[in-house]
Parts: C-alpha cells; sequence; structure tokens
C-alpha cells in the first residue's frame, strides 16, 4: 500500500518552506513518539542543510518508553539534532523547548538576538498544541483529526524566540509499505482515505508479535487468537459488532482496534524500533534498485527495438 494523501495546501507549505528556510536558526521538528522514523519527512534534511534542528518526540506517554529512548539515542546520533520527548500531561516539558533553543544558539541569546526557529510535522502529531503551550494562549486551532493548520504563521513565544508555523506536511509518495500502514494507524491520514480493515490488520499482526500481554489484558484473551483476521474476529464478538447471522461486522470493529490504539487505552505502544528501520531501509533499497534495473531494462528494449 502506497499512501498518496497530499492535499493542495500542503504542496503550497512545502514550497513556502523552502522560501523561507534562509531565514531560520533552527528548524523544530516535531515527530510521534510511536514512529519516530515513519512521521518524519525525509526532504527536511536535505533541505535544512547544517542548520541545528530539535526533534520533539510527541504523544510520549502513548509509546513504549524503553523503545523512545532508543529511539532519542539514535536521532542524536546525528550532526547538530536534539531531541525532547513531550506529552501534553505534562507541558512543562514543553516549555523546556526556549532554554534548548538557548542553549544551542548561545551566541543569539547573548546578544538579545531574535531566534527565528521553523516548526514543522505531519499532520495531528501535535504541533498545535505545542504551539499553544508555549505561547500560553490558544493561537493554533487543535484537534483530532489531520490538517487543521492551512496557512504558514509567526507566533512570537516570548524569550526572544520567534515560531513560523505551517501546516502539517506529508510528501507525495510514502516508498515503505510499512510506514504507510503506520501512518494510517496513528492518524497522521485521514480515516476517509484509508481502508480500516487493512490498517487495522496490519496493527493487530504487530500487537499479536510484539504486545501480546496488552492484547491479553485490554480484550480478556487468553490465549491468543493465531492471526489478526482472528483476532479482529475476536474482539468483534465480544464487542458486540455482529451483522444478521451472526457475521462479524469488520469495518466496525477495525474502527474500535484503531481508536482504542490511538488513544492508548491497550498501551503504551510503539510501531516500531531503530533497528527495524534500518533492515526495512535496507530492504527498501533492494526494491529501489530493482525498479532501476527494470527501467534500464525497459529503456535497452526500446532503443534496441527502434
Amino acid at each position: 500500500m502506497l499512501i498518496q494523501w497530499y492535499p493542495g495546501h500542503m504542496h503550497k507549505a512545502s514550497k513556502e518552506i523552502k522560501q523561507t528556510l534562509h531565514q531560520v536558526d533552527i528548524v523544530i521538528e516535531i515527530l510521534d513518539a510511536r514512529i519516530p522514523f515513519s512521521s518524519q519527512n525525509p526532504m527536511l534534511s536535505t533541505l535544512r542543510g547544517d542548520k541545528p534542528c530539535i526533534k520533539i518526540l510527541s504523544k510520549s506517554d502513548l509509546a513504549d518508553p524503553e523503545i523512545t529512548q532508543q529511539w532519542q539515542t539514535y536521532l542524536e546520533q546525528e550532526q547538530n539534532v536534539k531531541t525532547l520527548a513531550v506529552t501534553i500531561e505534562h507541558p512543562e516539558k514543553m516549555r523546556q523547548l526556549p532554554d534548548l533553543c538557548h542553549k544551542i544558539l548561545p551566541e543569539k541569546a547573548a546578544s538579545s538576538r531574535l531566534i527565528n526557529t521553523l516548526i514543522m510535522g505531519i499532520p495531528n502529531v501535535g504541533k498545535s498544541t505545542l504551539i499553544n503551550v508555549l505561547a500560553g494562549r490558544m493561537i493554533a486551532k487543535t484537534g483530532n483529526e489531520p490538517a487543521i493548520t492551512k496557512m504558514q504563521q509567526r507566533i512570537a513565544i516570548g524569550n526572544g524566540i520567534v515560531l513560523l508555523d505551517t501546516p502539517g506536511v506529508l510528501w507525495p509518495n510514502v516508498e515503505n509499505k510499512n510506514s504507510g500502514y503506520r501512518l494510517a494507524a496513528t492518524g497522521a491520514i485521514k480515516d476517509t482515505a484509508i481502508d480500516h480493515e487493512q490498517i487495522a490488520s496490519f496493527a493487530a499482526e504487530y500487537l499479536l508479535n510484539h504486545y501480546p500481554d496488552c492484547l491479553k489484558a485490554r480484550f480478556q484473551l487468553e490465549p491468543l487468537p493465531k492471526s489478526e483476521h482472528e483476532l479482529l474476529e475476536t474482539i468483534g464478538k465480544c464487542r458486540g459488532c455482529l451483522r444478521s447471522g451472526g457475521r462479524v461486522e469488520m469495518d466496525k470493529v477495525s474502527k474500535i482496534l484503531l481508536a482504542e490504539f490511538r488513544a492508548g487505552i491497550i498501551g503504551r505502544i510503539s510501531l516500531e524500533t531503530p533497528a527495524m528501520m534500518e533492515q526495512e531501509l535496507i530492504e527498501l533499497a533492494v526494491i529501489r534498485e530493482e525498479k532501476e534495473a527494470k527501467k534500464r531494462a525497459r529503456k535497452q528494449k526500446w532503443k534496441g527495438s527502434n
């Protein structure tokens, strides 16, 4: 499954980011702590060059804390990158961001010059919530739906820091199919653009393999079903998601599983680890090379026939 949900305002935002980066001192990218790799924009590292970057791992209260720590260590291996794990439940952690900006650029802080920061992230990652906490007032519209912010805005948050806010930006084509599933499972893509049963099956398989105890506790299952389809069927019967004839309404139970995962009701769950992503990048490189080889072969065949 290749995700290609890319509304027009996102294309516009990408162009505006490229045009304004030269004015920016620090780039702040907000990632979903459950999927730090899949939720980071691959164009950012190319665009920002050597500018300092703070990667905020939002919704860390929903993620596996041990894996979040692994990701912070992994991400900070990159030059000029710092990380900060935050949650709505503890806004004081979010308020550490200005001090972190001053530490990264001490010469600007000492001269009392404004520090211009570009804040960006995929849809529904918690960017507007962070801005409102930092500003101390309701500035950015928030909601549990992607694509709320539609245009850039400049926001002075005090302490000599100005935020340049941008709409949540996905990219035109998510090559890694697993990243596409993860983005959909966490709610980064509008539910109207996904197949709930397909995404729930992906989540169910992952939970069976990596968080069986969470499933047992939440749905009182002993023993656990052996397959993702059987798991959804079992949950559907327990929750009364039945059609006439006793058949399970798969769309309904899929929405239940996704809603409870997104809300953290099933447990603190991370959908990817640094080791997993390293392996998937290797596999993706092989797939790209195979595609390129097929293109070259077709080109040679076409030339030979003319």
